[in-house]
């Protein structure tokens, strides 16, 4: 790789790092073209995204982020999945790798804060972000449905009350 191909590189790592909600970290020796075609479909699912990287360019792209042991969790066939969710790619990778044992979950980067392995699976654990809007959405709902079911309660005992004077006049 040249200079400005390194420098466009180092561009979009470090653009990932700073953008995204989570940066989940991988290994994914011995995965084949197909398994990791499908590794980058189940992501897209969950609306994250993959990337093999360089593992020195992803040193320097960090710009110390995590410290020390972030930079660790580049060593070997690394692939980094990254999404403006921080669940997204969490969860992404998790399924993916309860699949498939060749991806390994090393850590992950979220913010300034390091995950661990563990880490990663509880935050895939947790509902998406499209999941707790749904839920906010129907908390907010339930309410006004609530209202309004209380609110035309009296109107339709009254109609069927008129009803009933109306029909016992007409027989």
């Amino acid at each position: 790789m040249d200079k400005a191909g390194k420098a466009e590189s180092l561009e979009m790592l470090g653009g990932i790092f700073e953008e995204s909600g989570s940066v989940v970290v991988a290994r994914y020796t011995g995965l084949t073209v197909a398994e990791m075609t499908d590794f980058r479909g189940k992501l897209r699912e969950q609306g994250a995204t993959a990337k093999v990287v360089k593992n020195r360019l992803a040193k320097i792209a960090l710009d110390g982020k995590g410290g020390d042991d972030a930079a660790a969790m580049f060593v070997d066939q690394t692939v980094i999945a990254y999404s403006s969710d921080p669940v997204a790619a969490a969860k992404g990778a998790a399924d993916f790798a309860k699949e498939n044992e060749k991806l390994v979950i090393i850590g992950g980067v979220m913010d300034d804060k390091v995950l661990d392995a563990k880490g990663v699976e509880a935050l895939a654990k947790l509902p998406s972000l499209d999941q707790l809007r749904g839920k906010l959405i129907g908390l907010l709902q339930a309410p006004a449905t609530k209202v309004a079911g209380v609110v035309q309660a009296p109107a339709g005992q009254l109609a069927r009350v008129i009803s009933a004077y109306g029909s016992k006049d007409a027989a």
